[in-house]
């Protein structure tokens, strides 16, 4: 492992008061340190500052590392770096996500990567990078994987609640996926959690 990725197992390790939520836990296959959401959020600021100056390539490796280890702190952290450097994120770094996302298994790992990452860093895209990453989300919402079409639904999230997202693309999917016979729950779930976001 890199420097920054022992630095921040190391530090998650060290934290053992706490349990993810059981509807993450259960049939997740992810192991647990114990570490809460606030040490893993302290954790990766501390690093970032003891490791300064990081560039795209390093930060995106360092978030596949943590992600590598199927523990719930690990990949709560690797999003949490995602999270920090967003704005160093671009079209060449959807593949990664979405394979983070395909085996994202929770939603505490899901809903923030879609959310917090993929979202706002396709709002930062210009007009040709847009197009592309956005063909990418059509792609996952037509794919089997229920964690991939979740969080094709939810990453105009934070742009349709500010008003600068497409609500007619919006509902045409969400029209779609809630006419197919046997619709996942986990991804009508997320239409239904972009719905009442936008009522408040």
């Amino acid at each position: 492992m890199t420097e920054a990725g022992e630095f921040i197992d190391a530090a998650l390790q060290r934290e053992t008061a706490w349990k993810p939520p059981a509807d993450d836990r259960e049939s997740s296959g992810l192991e647990s340190y114990g570490a809460s959401v606030g040490a893993v959020r302290g954790t990766v600021r501390d690093a970032m500052r003891k490791y300064r100056g990081m560039s795209h390539d390093e930060i995106t490796a360092l978030a596949s590392e943590l992600w590598m280890a199927p523990v719930y702190e690990r990949r709560l952290a690797a999003v949490v770096v995602l999270q920090s450097h967003v704005a160093m994120l671009d079209n060449s770094d959807l593949t990664r996500i979405e394979g983070f996302l395909r085996d994202g298994r929770v939603r505490s790992l899901v809903d923030p990567l879609a959310t917090d990452v993929v979202g706002p860093m396709i709002e930062r895209l210009d007009d040709v990078g847009q197009s592309r990453a956005r063909a990418a989300l059509d792609r996952w919402l037509r794919e089997n994987n229920v964690w991939l079409r979740r969080a094709a639904l939810l990453a105009p999230l934070r742009a349709l609640r500010s008003g600068t997202g497409d609500p007619d693309r919006f509902a045409r999917q969400a029209r779609a996926i809630l006419a197919e016979p046997y619709a996942s729950e986990i991804v009508s779930e997320a239409i239904d959690l972009v719905l009442d976001a936008l009522a408040k």
